[in-house]
């Protein structure tokens, strides 16, 4: 096949990969995998520069979840030992936002557990998002599970200008991590979003059992449902779970992930998110070059570095943090 580079110039030309061309990404030889992030790099620059979007997450409603998956501590199925919490009340929503605002997030995520929101959940979510826009102008995104079109209309007249909703695997593997809600569930949500005129984000779980081939379908469907965000999780296996035992992944693989979605959504916000502290370890600042966006802090129930270490490993690799300003509107 032509070099990694010949590949990330055709990308840019258009051409989209094909499934052979995509299960060689995730099988390049570690001797190449500089090679592979260069082209990355390449594709990746071509649209963001050397810029990094700053996300950062508050869990509004942790655990109590009815919901099954295999990886979640969240679930009612899991026994681990997590803090739970009914909804935060508004006040402690917008003192979140002030705190990511004050460590340069430009997006602010307000995550909720549970199946879907309820009349309350969205009227608190609502009300603390027109507050955070008056005071702070930051983006945000929401996550509060399955969505009706009307809570989505709601949503976006209050000012939330994106939704996660995660297909997490691929639609073959999808019953093997959860079986109380279904993959077209999920995709449905998505599809609600954009027809809501809010930006779509949906992202995926790297680790949980699935096939070189599935990691390809994920990718190859989020191109099709055209989310314009991506987060890419990588697995960490929590005590209480399903998954507690999966196999570790290894950084070099992580990385060819990273490479992978780069090259398969080249124009869309890679982000590294949960579980990069974990299994990319020592090799995190390496991820940017694919990537374009990471979380700061604490993820939903486990524990990222500390933000300075973020911030210094974004400067020490001469990337620089895009600020709120400077990002594109939101359609």
């Amino acid at each position: 096949m032509s070099t990694w580079t010949q590949l990330a110039g055709q990308v840019l030309n258009g051409y989209k990969l094909s499934e052979a061309e995509a299960i060689q990404i995730l099988e390049c030889p570690e001797d190449d995998l500089l090679k592979l992030l260069d082209g990355a790099f390449q594709i990746r620059r071509h649209y963001y520069g050397k810029k990094v979007k700053l996300n950062m997450i508050i869990n509004t409603k942790s655990g109590l979840c009815p919901e099954d998956c295999g990886y979640c501590s969240q679930s009612s199925k899991s026994s681990a030992p997590i803090e739970k919490y009914r909804m935060m009340d508004r006040e402690q929503i917008v003192a979140g936002a002030e705190k990511a605002h004050s460590l340069g997030a430009n997006t602010y995520c307000i995550v909720a557990s549970g199946r879907g929101p309820s009349k309350k959940e969205i009227e608190t979510v609502t009300g603390a998002v027109k507050e955070i826009k008056e005071k702070y102008q930051m983006r945000i995104c929401a996550c509060l599970g399955i969505l009706k079109p009307e809570q989505a209309a709601q949503l976006k007249e209050a000012g939330v200008d994106r939704y996660n909703h995660n297909i997490n695997t691929s639609k073959e593997h999808h019953s093997e991590i959860t079986t109380t809600h279904t993959y077209d569930d999920r995709t449905e949500t998505v599809g609600r979003v954009k027809e809501s005129g809010m930006s779509p984000c949906s992202g995926v779980i790297i680790g949980m059992g699935e096939t070189n081939g599935d990691i390809v379908n994920m990718a190859f469907s989020l191109r099709e449902l055209d989310a314009d965000s991506i987060p890419v999780n990588f697995l960490h296996a929590i005590p209480g779970t399903k998954l507690e035992h999966a196999k570790p992944l290894t950084p070099s693989f992580c990385l060819k992930v990273l490479a992978l979605f780069r090259y398969i959504n080249p124009s869309k916000e890679i982000r590294i998110s949960g579980g990069r502290e974990v299994n990319l370890r020592s090799v995190q600042p390496l991820g940017l070059y694919a990537a374009n966006s990471i979380f700061l802090g604490n993820y939903l129930t486990t524990a990222g570095q500390e933000t300075t270490a973020d911030h210094k490993m974004i400067e020490d690799m001469g990337f620089i943090v895009e600020h709120a300003h400077e990002q594109e509107p939101v359609c």
